[in-house]
């Protein structure tokens, strides 16, 4: 089952890990915030998705299913 990640920009203070964590769906904007597609990622990049989401400072990120 495919999931997507996605960004509370409310909690996000643009450290830029997610980025790094995951350079395949998640870019910078010219402040350091990211900018995620809101595409459904391919099963390959789920585990590190959830890790990315893990590992961020201000637990900005979540990976969830998409609702039908």
């Amino acid at each position: 089952m495919s999931e997507r990640i996605r960004v509370n920009p409310i909690l996000c203070t643009a450290h830029g890990l997610c980025a790094e964590l995951l350079p395949e769906a998640i870019t910078l904007d010219p402040w350091g915030y990211p900018i995620v597609g809101g595409e459904l990622l391919p099963d390959d990049l789920t585990g590190l998705a959830r890790k990315a989401a893990a590992a961020c400072p201000r637990l900005a990120l979540q990976v969830e299913r998409p609702r039908d």
